[in-house]
């Protein structure tokens, strides 16, 4: 690590603690030619999450993407934006237990419909109208349907 003050290499760490996310250590170090201090920060390198989406075109998990549909969904229902954020990170860390670098669009999808289907059965029905692309009436009712005969 560079001093960022005088270029030297040489510098020793006076303190590391997690950073206040606990996604990080930070560092403080002093360097050893010119005597002062900077912080770094250490944090592990993420592989980022592909998709396969169903034209077979690949592109990295968009969490912004994945949040808009639940919001869309979960509109004018009882859902905080925590709640949101929380099904957001789980669905992620479950992607990346997974261990699979290249996830298909349609798992996704399912994982989100599952959870939605037990957080709140209205924005389960609204994801899967535009996830499923319902044609008709006629798909909403064989929908409501199989959520009925559930109970």
């Amino acid at each position: 690590m560079r001093c960022p003050f005088c270029s030297e290499n040489d510098n020793k760490v006076i303190d590391s603690r997690l950073s206040k996310e606990g996604n990080a250590i930070r560092r403080r170090r002093e360097c050893l030619l010119c005597g002062r201090r900077f912080t770094t920060y250490e944090t592990v390198e993420e592989i980022p999450l592909m998709i396969i989406k169903k034209d077979k075109r690949r592109e990295i998990f968009n969490r912004d993407k994945v949040r808009s549909g639940l919001k869309r969904a979960c509109e004018k229902r009882e859902i905080s934006m925590n709640v949101i954020e929380v099904f957001i990170e789980e669905l992620e860390r479950d992607l990346r237990e997974a261990e699979e670098k290249e996830i298909p669009s349609r798992v996704i999808g399912e994982k989100i419909m599952a959870r939605l289907h037990e957080l709140d059965k209205v924005a389960y029905v609204r994801f899967a109208s535009v996830y499923r692309d319902f044609k008709d009436v006629n798909d909403f009712v064989t929908e409501l349907k199989t959520l009925l005969d559930q109970r």
